[in-house]
């Protein structure tokens, strides 16, 4: 039996709590290639966002009577350029000394404190520097806000600007040393999560239960179909290594196979896999509506012979018609039965376009009545020709993954030509996913599928 969980401490619970986003974010810009920064925006109508609003707009305001008294006050507006000199000098690199001579060197806020209290400043000078010096160091995405900044004639909606620019500055410049440091960050992750993983596990024992049930029902699959297709002893493939080492691995690929017919809704995902849990998830769903544009397809081609089968163009004409009316398939408002209803309608009538177009007969009216049948059968379950398909795409999905190690992919089975490019997408994407977790997971497998293994 399980030991029951000691008490934690606040303390405890809130240094494992930021190990654990740190670790979450890190493994987020090493898997997420498109890993972004992007501006916070607060919900309109929310009490942040008022509170902010009126905050901003009492500064704004303030900085504008300063500056119509008479003589004007630049109290403020010597703070802001302080403000904006900090800002540019952050975005300067090591080898930058000319820029960074230039920045000082105007922005020098001594004297231009004295040229105020002298009323010498000309602050409208000092804001055309910044301009283009901001211009000189922005990405060339900001050209255009930085050309918008030059019309703007009235010097505190300019001020505004400007900060609004430097944010958008400062956030690119974020995702630049993000997109710098992921290769590092690639080799070093792996460690970085384990040893976080390691710290939360030791506060909590029995974290990794659901791993050990998930492995466990792995490991009896892959007993059952080896009892149906192999001899009762692990096969070697050609590798080296003992005989648990092996059966290790191939219940881990089981185990992550798994994943692809998770019942999310009423069953809590494995402790290891819970950060990609939605990535896994998203796969899963991509594979069950490319399981049914393969069935179409299949069908389809069944129906019509060999006339359409190497006709340019007409697989991906079914293939976007089939995408299209298969949209929000995972919506509790669709109806597939209608959607297989209009796909059978739409096909039915590109197929007969085509044959017609190449000189073939078109279908009667009972070919396209049982071509309409098998497309609306495609629903059941069970439906036969829906099953393997399924099977075949799970094969390849097993091939890749056993030889994930080869820098080709393994051949796809028959039938799946005409899915075969979407297929080998999700496929990389999938592999790539469960070889980055046993990257970092693999001494917590390797402990708990020694005691299964050993029982077994």
């Amino acid at each position: 039996a399980a030991s029951p969980p000691r008490p934690v401490s606040l303390e405890e619970l809130m240094e494992t709590a930021k190990g654990v986003t740190n670790m979450a974010l890190a493994h987020e810009i090493v898997v997420n290639g498109d890993f972004q920064i992007k501006p916070t925006e607060l919900p309109e109508h929310s009490l942040e966002k008022k509170v902010r609003d009126i905050v901003h707009k009492a500064f704004w305001d303030c900085l504008e009577a300063q500056l119509k008294e008479e003589p004007p006050t630049y109290d403020h507006a010597i703070k802001l350029l302080g403000e904006i000199k900090e800002n540019l000098l952050s975005f300067l690199l090591p080898g930058h000394t000319r820029l960074r001579s230039q920045i000082t060197e105007v922005l020098d806020l001594d004297l231009i404190k004295q040229e105020a209290e002298n009323g010498a400043l000309d602050i409208s000078k000092l804001v055309e520097f910044v301009i283009g010096m901001m211009g000189t160091l922005c990405a060339p995405a900001r050209d255009e806000e930085i050309k918008k900044l030059k019309d703007i004639n009235e010097i505190v909606p300019l001020f505004r600007a400007i900060f609004s620019v430097l944010d958008l500055m400062k956030m690119d410049m974020a995702n630049f040393a993000v997109s710098s440091i992921r290769p590092k960050l690639m080799q070093q992750s792996a460690e970085y999560e384990r040893k976080k993983f390691q710290e939360f596990l030791e506060k909590q024992p029995n974290s990794l239960d659901l791993v050990t049930r998930w492995l466990q029902e792995a490991a009896a699959d892959l007993a059952k179909l080896r009892c149906k297709m192999l001899p009762p002893h692990c096969s070697a493939d050609g590798a080296t290594g003992g005989a648990s080492a092996l059966c290790s691995a191939a219940v881990q690929n089981q185990a992550y196979l798994k994943l692809l017919k998770w019942d999310h809704v009423n069953r809590p995902f494995p402790e290891v896999v819970l950060m990609d849990q939605t990535r896994f998830q998203e796969i899963q769903l991509e594979l069950e509506q490319l399981l049914l544009i393969g069935t179409v397809l299949l069908v389809t081609f069944s129906a019509a012979g060999s006339a359409l089968v190497d006709m340019p163009g007409f697989a991906e004409k079914i293939k976007t018609i089939v995408k299209v009316l298969l949209t929000g398939m995972h919506l509790p408002s669709f109806n597939l039965k209608e959607s297989l209803a209009t796909i059978g309608e739409k096909v039915c009538a590109e197929v007969n376009s085509c044959l017609s177009q190449h000189g073939f007969t078109p279908f009667s009216a009972e070919r396209e009545t049982v071509l309409k049948g098998q497309i609306q059968a495609v629903a059941d379950p069970d439906n036969t020709i829906c099953r393997l398909i399924d099977s075949r795409i799970q094969k390849f999905l097993e091939n890749y993954l056993a030889s994930s190690h080869q820098k080709s992919l393994p051949a796809v089975p028959g039938g799946l030509g005409p899915i075969q490019r979407e297929l080998e997408e999700i496929a990389i994407k999938y592999v790539r996913l469960v070889n980055y977790n046993k990257m970092v997971f693999s001494p917590y497998y390797d402990a708990v599928l020694g005691k299964i293994l050993t029982e077994e």
